[in-house]
Parts: structure tokens; C-alpha cells; sequence
């Protein structure tokens, strides 16, 4: 059975981030990519397992799927679907990601 994938407010942002950045130098590139990077996040339709366990949480359903210099960070939540909560790129600090700061 194939699971909804839906993108959080947060990843949704950081597609466009990724965009923008990309599309300085060029814009079809910076489609591509991110046609890869949701196409990537799409192959956990069929197996949600696909990524590892997120080091930064204790929790088995939150994990992190590596896609070239990315992190795509999700939850598999129990009403047959996985939350995108974050592409994080891996040369930036996980701890300055916004989804994943302390609560206050």
C-alpha cells in the first residue's frame, strides 16, 4: 500500500530556498533539482523505511533519507502518511535547522 507524502510548511520553504540558490547560476538546473529531490522523497510511498533513524530525536518514525547533499528529513505518522519536515543540505548545521530547535 502506497503512503501520501505531504511536504511541512518548513520543507516546502526549504524547496524554494534550494531553488533560489540554484537558479542564480541557472533556473533549469535549479528545476531539475528539485524534481530530483521530490522524486527522491517519492520512492517513500512504497517502502517509508527507506531512510535511517534521525540521530537528533529518539524516535523509530522519525527518520532521514540521503539524496546527494541532502537530508530529508520525515515522519511517518500513523494515518498512512510521511510529513517531509525538512531538506536540510548537509554542509549546514542540523542544530540551526528550525524544525528541530528546542522548544522555548
Amino acid at each position: 500500500m502506497e503512503l501520501k507524502i505531504i511536504f511541512s510548511r518548513l520543507a516546502l520553504h526549504d524547496l524554494k530556498e534550494i531553488y533560489n540558490y540554484i537558479s542564480k547560476d541557472s533556473v533549469k538546473y535549479a528545476h531539475r533539482e528539485i524534481q530530483l529531490i521530490r522524486s527522491a522523497a517519492n520512492k517513500l510511498k512504497s517502502n517509508s523505511l527507506l531512510g535511517r533513524k534521525f540521530e537528533k530525536l529518539d524516535d523509530e518514525l522519525t527518520r532521514e533519507l540521503i539524496f546527494k547533499n541532502y537530508r530529508i528529513i520525515y515522519s511517518i505518522s500513523v494515518n498512512e502518511q510521511i510529513v517531509v519536515l525538512s531538506i536540510h543540505h548537509h554542509s549546514r548545521l542540523i542544530a540551526y535547522n528550525p524544525a528541530f530547535k528546542p522548544e522555548e
